[in-house]
């Protein structure tokens, strides 16, 4: 099954990865979108449907915390789930990122099997 996904990341590099563990896992995303940041990300999902959004949280101008805010708020887009992809593994961020909305969490660094897993628990689909 195919997905429309969004990648969001200051790194250039890490989007890159994100995509590459995704095509290893199994994904078809032939359709992925991605930003530098929560702002590029609110202007790409104002002009393409994404079934999920994958962010970081530390970016500039609008971090983590706030894209997930944002898409929480917007009626059009709280129905696409948010994962978010840091390297802060502290209880309190992640119990925080969830509270804004986000559907998942993944640290930073992460094996494609577990990314998998997490966006099948997501997504509610299997590549098994």
């Amino acid at each position: 099954m195919a997905f429309r996904v969004l990648i969001v990341d200051d790194s250039p590099t890490m989007r890159a990865f994100v995509r590459r563990v995704l095509e290893m896992s199994g994904f078809d995303v032939s359709t992925c979108h991605q930003a530098g940041n929560g702002a590029e990300a609110m202007a790409v999902l104002a002009g393409h449907a994404v079934d999920v959004v994958l962010t970081d949280i530390n970016m500039p101008e609008v971090n983590g915390e706030e894209l997930v805010g944002r898409i929480e708020q917007d009626e059009r887009l709280r129905s696409i789930p948010v994962v978010v992809v840091s390297t802060d593994a502290t209880a309190n961020r992640m119990r925080r990122m969830m509270e804004l909305g986000a559907k998942g969490y993944v640290i930073k660094p992460f094996s494609p099997e577990v990314l998998r897993q997490e966006l099948e628990r997501v997504l509610g689909v299997s590549h098994a």
